[in-house]
């Protein structure tokens, strides 16, 4: 199995948690997103990804972009620890969280449109940060209102989740960022509880080989 990432990367972050917590080994192959133009755009990894983004999972000849459709590819044939709950509902509700993460907050400032909002907008450095501290926390006042009646340990009572893979990589995204994140006591517990685990810190950007710091 490959994983083509980026150690910056928020999507292949999430990725990279959840083959740790399910103790699946993997090869990385990294994509350099700034380098040359971006790597990303090189013919030999669009003919693999045609989005021209990370992470993309090989395994075998089985080809999958898209973090989310990854992490619910190894749910469902790989064993080790489940990433949602047993009943519907609660794996709904669980999605439904992720999703607000990986849809709604993540790609406003995610590297293509940081890279638009310079080149094509020609928006200055403090316009820029505005757009990112603006939208995260538009999306973390709602998911700690969420986390405010779901939170155990982690962001749904005591069991790990997509959940909990999906938040930790949006916060180190928002620290990256320099968001102040002190108006979230919830979020800051949920995502301080899992940066314990083992699989976590396997999984942090600076632990990774392509890591730059």
């Amino acid at each position: 199995m490959k994983l083509y990432g980026y150690w910056r990367s928020t999507a292949a972050y999430r990725v990279r948690i959840a083959l740790h917590l399910k103790g699946i080994e993997f090869e990385s192959e990294f994509v350099h997103l700034v380098k040359n133009g971006g790597e990303q755009h090189q013919a030999d990894y669009a003919a693999i990804n045609p989005n021209c983004l990370v992470p993309t999972l090989v395994d075998g000849s089985l080809s999958l972009h898209q973090s989310l459709a990854i992490i619910d590819y190894l749910e469902a044939n790989y064993t080790g620890l489940s990433l949602y709950p047993y009943d519907a509902n609660s794996r709904a509700i669980v999605q439904s969280f992720a999703l607000d993460i990986a849809c709604e907050i993540h790609p406003l400032n995610n590297l293509r449109v940081q890279q638009y909002l310079t080149a094509d907008l020609q928006l200055e450095t403090q316009a820029k940060s505005a757009w990112v501290d603006h939208w995260m926390n538009v999306g973390f006042s709602a998911i700690e209102k969420q986390l405010v009646r779901s939170a155990g340990c982690y962001c749904f009572q005591d069991q790990i989740t997509v959940a909990d893979i999906c938040l930790v990589a949006q916060v180190y995204n928002a620290h990256r960022f320099n968001v102040d994140m002190n108006a979230y006591p919830y979020i800051n517990r949920v995502v301080e509880n899992c940066n314990k685990l083992q699989a976590f810190q396997l999984a942090l950007p600076e632990n990774q080989q392509d890591a730059v710091l």
